[in-house]
């Protein structure tokens, strides 16, 4: 059985279309880790920009804004706490005695 990577969903993409797409075999861990910081970034850019919008009264739906928010900040947990335990892992490595 194979195991799918995670992979953060831009709004509006359906799940079951993401899952038919064919998988990135040929990617390396650095280019997973820095696809997923670049989708982090936009996430976090477009909370941003809602929130511009909404002080300057382009966007009149408060929960489009609270969305977008809570799409960036729980993705930038799960970030951290991905890093964090990459960091637990490679000190603990460095532990080992050989």
């Amino acid at each position: 059985m194979r195991i799918e990577p995670l992979k953060l969903l831009p709004a509006g993409v359906d799940r079951a279309q993401s899952l038919v797409a064919p998988a990135d075999e040929g990617k390396s861990f650095s280019q997973f880790l820095s696809d997923a910081v670049a989708d982090v970034n936009e996430l976090q850019q477009q909370s941003k920009q809602a929130s511009i919008d909404l002080a300057t009264g382009k966007i009149q739906d408060v929960s489009e804004v609270v969305v977008a928010t809570e799409k960036a900040t729980i993705a930038l947990q799960l970030t951290m706490q991905v890093r964090n335990k990459v960091l637990d892992a490679y000190q603990e490595i460095m532990r080992m005695q050989v």
